[in-house]
């Protein structure tokens, strides 16, 4: 059984080639490969249930060799998408698979409908999220480690975010759950205005971070010493690189794509951090300052980004070797399902405002029930609170 548990975060790359057939596929079979893949994580866990299983590993290289697997499987399937809406056949990529599976790619890309290069861009942008995003955000907090740093970076590339290796390690993971963290959601916040507040302020965070940086190292702001220009210089030319293979077209296809996967990270935070409330200066980071959930798919395919309570607590433990804790505060179900209802904020805020308040009541101390106060008055839930703690006295 001790095999099994290196092979099932390997169920990450089987998402990521399944994808990859899907668009090569071509036709309905991309929109079918989206509902598959969607059909996966809801569904799945949905019936196999919480993996609390903590092994010990005594060959973590595989493990950190898989996450640098993800950069050549990303490329490809970005890459095979950017050809799917094209209208050449670059590198003869087209003719090579048409000569080793016999099935005609060229002409089933040719006869592909615009509504199912949606649902491409919706799988590939999905990807960019889970292969390139999680896999990025496990290797870039590995800041004594350059290559993993190199590829990192590289991944988080494709969805314009190579900030989130400057905001998220120095700047997210020291102010998290508090007002001055872009990332963390307020109560009664929605999805669509915490994506854009979230993608602003990280970036002026980053840059301040970067900035500071640099002044101690005394390096010009403005040089290629700054990695926030590096990162977005490194954007710049995987757009370029898409207009290279397919044109104009392809290179607005994969901007699509690259703002979808950098809207997915978005979500994320909202839904991991949502209504969470800690003053920095008194109180270190707690298991109880994020939603956790230990849906056993969504932990194997994303590298225990579930396993989100222990990661704060301890930022620099690999995903490997992080806990489940059961008893921290619970996301509404996996990750995928999670983001789905986080989209219909009529629906979140029905299923989140009552996990909140028992947030407030469970897991907040003291001090931090007078911030969840403060909390939910400026969001609009006091009523609900005040009925809420009515109903429980009758009781």
């Amino acid at each position: 059984m001790a095999i099994f548990h290196y092979l099932k975060y390997f169920l990450f790359h089987l998402v990521g080639l399944l994808a990859v057939a899907a668009l090569l596929a071509g036709g309905g079979y991309v929109t079918i490969g989206l509902i598959t893949i969607f059909s996966l994580y809801i569904i799945g866990d949905g019936i196999c249930g919480d993996d609390a299983s903590t092994p010990t590993f005594k060959h973590p290289a595989i493990l950190t060799v898989q996450l640098w697997m993800a950069l050549p499987l990303l490329m490809l399937i970005v890459f095979s998408f950017i050809w799917s809406v094209s209208t050449g056949d670059a590198l003869g990529f087209g003719a090579l698979v048409t000569q080793l599976t016999g099935y005609d790619v060229i002409a089933a890309r040719d006869a592909t409908a615009f509504g199912h290069h949606i649902s491409g861009v919706i799988v590939t942008g999905l990807m960019i999220g889970m292969v390139g995003t999680i896999t990025g955000h496990e290797l870039t907090h590995r800041t004594w480690d350059p290559v993993s740093m190199f590829i990192g970076r590289w991944l988080l590339a494709f969805s314009f975010d190579t900030i989130f290796s400057i905001e998220h390690v120095y700047g997210h993971h020291r102010y998290v759950s508090t007002t001055e963290d872009p990332a963390t959601a307020p109560r009664g916040r929605n999805v669509y205005f915490h994506i854009l507040a979230s993608t602003i302020k990280g970036n002026i965070s980053a840059w301040n971070i970067e900035k500071k940086r640099l002044t101690r190292k005394r390096q010009g702001v403005f040089s290629w010493h700054n990695a926030v220009i590096r990162g977005h210089f490194m954007s710049v030319l995987l757009v370029v690189a898409a207009a290279g293979i397919g044109g104009v077209t392809a290179a607005l296809f994969f901007i699509a794509c690259a703002l979808w996967g950098k809207s997915l990270l978005e979500i994320v935070n909202y839904m991991e951090h949502y209504g969470m409330v800690r003053n920095p200066d008194t109180t270190p980071v707690q298991p109880r300052h994020s939603w956790n959930t230990n849906k056993r798919i969504s932990s194997w395919t994303m590298f225990n980004l579930t396993r989100h309570s222990h990661h704060h607590a301890q930022g620099e433990v690999p995903y490997q070797d992080l806990k489940p804790f059961p008893d921290a505060p619970m996301m509404i179900s996996g990750y995928l399902t999670t983001i789905v209802v986080a989209m219909i904020p009529p629906l979140w805020h029905k299923l989140m405002t009552p996990k909140v308040l028992e947030w407030d009541r469970k897991y907040a101390s003291e001090e931090e029930r007078v911030l969840a106060a403060q909390a939910n008055a400026r969001s609009g839930i006091a009523e609900l609170e005040s009925a809420t703690v009515a109903d429980a006295s009758s009781a």
